[in-house]
């Protein structure tokens, strides 16, 4: 008797599908996910994309297509505002013709922060940058910046008062429709002060425990907390 009422139930079932197609009514197939907003990874000084490994991994694993994922290699001894943000804008435009995408998200460690930060304030990137994250970034300057900045204009240009910091920090630290985080950490040893890294209108995130400036680049919870703020 189970195996007849079975059977009645599939035939029941198919009859009401059959109905259903011929009046037009057979349910539609689901909606095609957009593909994220591509994201462009942005090393510090002395550094290269290789330091993201990791973070990519992560965005990898969690469902992130690797056409969706970037990284920008520059001189970090250059000019942020005279050379930097003019090529970075440049990768951004590269990036939004090949994925056809309208916006980017942006994840900087360290130097990495001043030049995009140039590109959406100065540089026509508040309308294509959605979301802007700095890891460690000397924000508001580091003095360890001048051990070097007489001979790096990167150097130079993350000392405190610097002519780029100070155009970047005045008026709205947050301009636009862009959304920014900041994670700092209170062991930093590179950024001098380490509260350096926040920013007027940002969500800022002091990373638990005692993790150094590089060390941000492979902490698990700022990598899920970028992942769910890029997402956002």
């Amino acid at each position: 008797m189970r195996r007849i009422r079975t059977r009645r139930f599939l035939m029941a079932g198919s009859a009401l599908c059959l109905t259903a197609a011929l009046l037009g009514t057979a349910p539609a197939p689901a909606a095609a996910v957009p593909p994220p907003i591509p994201v462009i990874f942005v090393h510090g000084r002395n550094a290269d994309p290789g330091v993201w490994d990791g973070m990519v991994a992560d965005f990898l694993a969690a469902g992130y297509p690797s056409d969706r994922l970037y990284a920008w290699a520059y001189d970090t001894a250059a000019s942020t505002n005279e050379t930097l943000s003019g090529r970075f804008a440049a990768r951004v435009q590269e990036i939004l013709s090949r994925t056809g995408a309208r916006r980017v998200d942006v994840v900087t460690h360290s130097l990495g922060a001043l030049p995009t930060r140039w590109y959406v304030k100065f540089g026509g990137g508040e309308g294509e940058v959605a979301h802007w994250a700095s890891l460690a970034g000397p924000n508001h300057g580091t003095d360890l910046a001048y051990l070097c900045a007489l001979w790096d204009q990167g150097c130079k240009d993350m000392t405190p008062g610097s002519y780029v910091l100070r155009r970047l920090n005045s008026g709205d630290e947050t301009p636009g429709t862009t959304r920014y985080a900041t994670w700092w950490s209170s062991c930093d040893e590179q950024i001098a002060p380490v509260e350096s890294t926040r920013l007027e209108g940002a969500l800022n995130t002091r990373v638990p425990g005692c993790p150094k400036h590089n060390e941000l680049l492979n902490d698990a919870g700022v990598s899920r907390e970028v992942r769910a703020f890029v997402g956002s």
